[in-house]
């Protein structure tokens, strides 16, 4: 017993530590040489992603990113050439439409009356008074003039301020192009404000805008928004609610709504109006094959497929060639055609 434990264990127990050493320095430095790759030969697979046609609502509201801004001050014209006679209101004055401001006075010369004796009377000049009355109601924001002034005909001679407001802002393309049909009102959201309330009275107008655009005689149109190049939509503030000239407001525009329609993400269509393209991909695993589709509304994130495919017909997820939107980017609107 005494020789078992003094020399044959010991020795059992190096040949087994040998034989783990010698296993180690096999898989370290001489591995299986079939396991080796050529780093040269790709072994990856690049798919590309696909998206079937499935069944859902398109609610197609436009959020325009604006501001609130005081309506635009109407110009007090002369209607008469003459002189001031009459200053009526003074400058900061509350005025409703249609209320006095001031009085023009104009004389105009007789020929004189030569009599049968040959005297000659010079008889008094016509006078004529006319009125000036408030564009709009409002306050009395200038008024640069004075009594006995010497004035002609479309003179300017101060301006009307409204008390109103409106909402404000541009719209993008993608934007215009959405907007199939103009409602009548808008909802606006003003941070830090009141609750989300209509605003009535929508209106687009297209092309360059400048102050005093919409009068002929060119008024100054202090509380204007400023000139734009673009495609701007507005709409009115309602009396009740409370909002200062400047503020950051939201005016979402609800531009129709498609319920039950085949959809497909805005990344898988190549054009988002009217007419588009997609990939369908081939059930053999060949190229997916270009196919034109008729377009309906989109929400910014999917579009309304009106004709060209079918429910689970399925299509590349984004447009061959074009560029991937950025990591993290939300709302984008897919690519252009």
């Amino acid at each position: 017993m005494g020789v078992t434990r003094k020399w044959i264990f010991p020795i059992l127990r190096l040949i087994i530590f040998g034989a783990i050493a010698a296993a180690l320095v096999k898989v370290a430095f001489f591995g299986d040489a079939t396991a080796t790759t050529d780093p040269a030969v790709p072994t990856g697979e690049i798919t590309q992603a696909e998206v079937a046609v499935a069944t859902g609502t398109i609610v197609n509201d436009i959020v325009v990113e604006g501001a609130i801004a005081a309506d635009a001050t109407v110009p007090i014209r002369a209607t008469l050439a003459g002189t001031i006679s009459d200053l009526v209101v003074a400058q900061g004055a509350t005025v409703a439409k249609g209320d006095p401001l001031l009085r023009i006075r104009q004389e105009t010369p007789v020929d004189p009356v030569v009599a049968e004796d040959g005297s000659v009377t010079q008889p008094k000049p016509k006078v004529r008074v006319e009125t000036v009355w408030a564009p709009i109601a409002g306050v009395v924001g200038s008024l640069p003039v004075l009594k006995d002034q010497v004035v002609s005909v479309g003179d300017s001679l101060g301006s009307v301020a409204p008390s109103t407001f409106s909402a404000t802002g541009t719209l993008t393309a993608e934007q215009q192009y959405r907007l199939v049909t103009q409602p009548a009102d808008a909802t606006v959201t003003i941070p830090g404000g009141p609750a989300p309330f209509s605003c009535p009275g929508l209106k687009v107008s297209s092309g360059s805008t400048t102050a005093g655009e919409d009068d002929p005689l060119g008024g100054a149109d202090v509380g204007a928004p400023p000139a734009s190049g673009g495609t701007t939509v507005s709409c009115a503030i309602l009396g009740e609610v409370r909002v200062f000239n400047g503020l950051a407001a939201s005016i979402t525009i609800a531009a129709g709504e498609a319920a039950d329609v085949l959809t497909l993400p805005t990344t898988a269509v190549e054009g988002l109006s009217e007419n588009g393209n997609v990939w369908v991909v081939a059930p053999d695993g060949g190229e997916p094959e270009k196919r034109p589709v008729r377009i309906g509304l989109n929400d910014g994130a999917s579009v309304q497929i009106v004709d060209g495919l079918a429910e689970g017909d399925t299509v590349l997820q984004f447009v061959p060639g074009a560029p991937a939107p950025a990591e993290g980017e939300d709302g984008f609107v897919g690519y252009g055609g």
